[in-house]
């Protein structure tokens, strides 16, 4: 689960980012509201915690432009505000949750596990399954029919992004975003590398078929007849 953070006060910023990458999640994180504004938009977030005031651009503008973008990427606000007035501005802005400063560490990880489960993007022991494909994030194991799919580190991210994304065609852009990350200076054609990495894995299986490839723009994950008739194993 990857989440970005935008908080201008950079020690609280740091220690909200090592709180979540403790916990297991990808974290991204900026100190500049248009800079959060803009990699939120790129719609690869699972949630984004979201300062109440930054200088430039606050928060409230900022969700304000994400939803008007339709960009519906969940939102926790944490901010020193806490009047009920500016508690209902929040919420109506288009935010989902509401904390404010000082708060503590297990109520902001509960509210982070709260916001993620309510969009589906974490499963009953941290599972995701697709007809007889079974992924399990903490331990990275795949099985496919209960027989064992050897993934590499990235091919596991790759699968899971597109699982947690099924049914929605996701760019090139997005996918090199998610997987490989801001910093990273790979171009976007290894995606089709990777993508090809991982239809030749799952081909044995009859499951290769349900990643779509749509020209010019990405890929899909999505339903294929092949993919819901039982795998026969020799």
């Amino acid at each position: 689960m990857r989440i970005l953070v935008v908080e201008d006060e950079l020690p609280l910023l740091q220690t909200i980012r090592t709180l979540l990458v403790e916990e297991g999640y990808q974290v991204d994180a900026t100190a500049c509201g248009e800079e959060g504004c803009y990699l939120a938009e790129q719609g690869i977030y699972d949630l984004v915690v979201l300062d109440r005031m930054l200088p430039g651009m606050d928060g409230v503008k900022i969700v304000h432009s994400l939803r008007a973008k339709q960009v519906l990427t969940p939102i926790l606000f944490l901010t020193a505000r806490d009047s009920v007035e500016d508690m209902v501005k929040g919420l109506d802005s288009g935010a989902d949750d509401y904390m404010t400063k000082p708060f503590g560490v297990p109520e902001l990880l509960a509210r982070v596990r709260a916001l993620l489960r309510r969009r589906g993007g974490i499963e009953v022991e941290d599972r995701l399954s697709y007809n007889q494909l079974v992924l399990t994030g903490r331990t990275k194991e795949v099985a496919i029919a209960g027989q064992p799919l050897e993934l590499t580190l990235k091919e596991f991210e790759l699968l899971e992004y597109l699982l947690r994304n099924r049914g929605q065609i996701l760019t090139r852009e997005q996918i090199c975003l998610r997987v490989w990350g801001l910093d990273s200076d790979v171009g976007s054609n290894v995606v089709d590398v990777y993508v090809f990495y991982l239809r030749k894995k799952l081909k044995p299986f009859d499951y290769d078929h349900m990643i779509h490839t749509i020209r010019n723009v990405g890929y899909i994950l999505k339903e294929n007849t092949s993919c819901s008739k039982r795998p026969e194993f020799v």
